[in-house]
């Protein structure tokens, strides 16, 4: 098994004396503190929190965990706080809104040399599953000036590899034909969009699509299963998020876990409620800290996601630590009569039916689960309503309500999602959203 293109690229761009986890960890620790001085002078929010803190005193990485953590609460409540470069300096603004109110955005600045760091970590991430004989279809944002898709084709164009920047998914009629003219043999887009694709035109990837590449959401393993279509289309698993510059980490050809990107990002597992990091193995929230960030650094900032870091090496025999994939955002549960219900458990259910091309979950009042399925057809819905029914009960070991509705697909050739996160909704008098 080839060792994955990143540990080279790290050693590159790090200059690291060995080999080692020892030589990447006082490395990173350098780089912390460069980044904690930065931030101290140039960012009104940093020099406020951190007046108090005496950058000479940390020596460890065990004293930078003394340091409070970033919370997108923060970052919401002035995004201008956090930028260390005047505005003539900042070359992309990304405006994240999750709930639709004015009150709830953050605002990500790049510079220049922020994005090209980006295209850096693509170039070479993407070679963990793509080479010359490749073309890829991104179905991610583009081709906007320093978005997912531009810097995507602008780091396989590095490597000499064609790239056509599609666009989020709205039109699978077009998206298919695009595919057969073009020979595209990669994706690179979001989940649930790229499985609705296989399961509306499942002939693309018996033809054409021979590896995927997910991003900017959490994947179940029922969809990894789905697309890899009895093992003929490798399916990877990116994570990142804009906060992160987009790019984090990226499984290699083992596909199993993430190899990160430790020259730009360190990155702990923490316990969410005391705070303190867990032992390798254990799942925790994941928090990272940017090490090379000019328009605007983060510092222990806190994902929501939740994950852990594997203990045994990776199978291609590098060096560097694995992330397990991530297993989505830690509110994404409801309780239901004291029993916590979350999204991924039902994602493992219902995504095991090929007949589903999407749904969504909510609890309303009475403490009922409502299932809104999407289906390719509703010639069998009745008896896949009853097996859902089965499994769902099967699965959990308390009664509730279940309500079970189906409806055909009438949007197709057509579809339209958005990059906003998958939720499992809660609905009930005075949930907070």
């Amino acid at each position: 098994m080839t060792i994955t293109p990143l540990e080279n690229w790290i050693l590159e761009r790090t200059q690291l004396a060995s080999k080692s986890q020892d030589a990447l960890r006082a490395y990173q620790l350098e780089k912390i503190i460069q980044t904690l001085a930065y931030a101290k002078e140039k960012s009104r929010f940093y020099h406020e929190r951190l007046k108090a803190v005496d950058l000479g005193a940390i020596t460890s990485l065990k004293d930078f965990e003394r340091i409070a953590f970033t919370t997108p609460a923060e970052m919401k409540q002035n995004s201008l706080d956090f930028a260390c470069v005047p505005s003539s300096g900042i070359e992309r603004i990304v405006t994240l809104n999750t709930s639709g109110t004015t009150g709830d955005e953050k605002r990500i600045f790049f510079t220049h040399e922020d994005l090209e760091a980006t295209i850096d970590f693509f170039q070479y991430g993407m070679k963990c599953l793509v080479d010359q004989s490749d073309t890829v279809m991104v179905l991610l944002p583009g081709p906007a000036y320093g978005s997912i898709g531009d810097l995507l084709h602008k780091a396989l164009a590095k490597s000499g590899i064609s790239c056509i920047v599609h666009g989020v998914l709205s039109d699978v009629k077009k998206t298919a034909q695009c595919i057969e003219k073009n020979h595209i043999t990669c994706i690179v887009g979001i989940p649930m969009q790229v499985l609705y694709l296989s399961r509306v035109k499942p002939e693309l990837f018996y033809r054409h699509i021979t590896k995927v590449l997910l991003s900017t959401d959490y994947v179940p393993d029922a969809l990894v299963e789905a697309l890899s279509f009895k093992g003929t289309c490798k399916v990877f698993n990116h994570y990142g998020m804009t906060e992160m510059g987009y790019g984090g980490g990226v499984e290699c050809a083992c596909l199993d876990g993430y190899h990160l990107r430790e020259n730009d990002l360190y990155f702990e597992i923490i316990d969410p409620i005391s705070g303190k990091p867990v032992q390798d193995g254990e799942y925790g929230e994941v928090v990272f800290t940017t090490l090379n960030r000019q328009a605007m650094p983060l510092i222990r900032y806190k994902t929501g996601d939740r994950a852990r870091f594997l203990t045994k090496p990776c199978g291609c025999g590098t060096f560097l630590r694995r992330m397990e994939k991530v297993l989505g955002r830690m509110e994404n549960s409801v309780c239901i009569q004291g029993h916590e219900i979350h999204l991924r458990a039902l994602d493992e259910i219902l995504l095991q039916f090929d007949s589903i091309l999407d749904y969504t979950l909510r609890v309303e009042e009475n403490d009922t689960l409502h299932v809104k399925l999407m289906l390719a057809n509703k010639e069998r819905s009745v008896a896949l309503k009853e097996e859902i029914i089965r499994r769902i009960r099967e699965h959990f070991s308390f009664e509730f309500t279940l309500r079970i509705d189906a409806q055909e697909d009438d949007r197709s050739p057509k579809v339209i999602h958005s990059m906003i996160k998958r939720k499992l909704h809660d609905n009930r008098q005075g949930a907070t959203v």
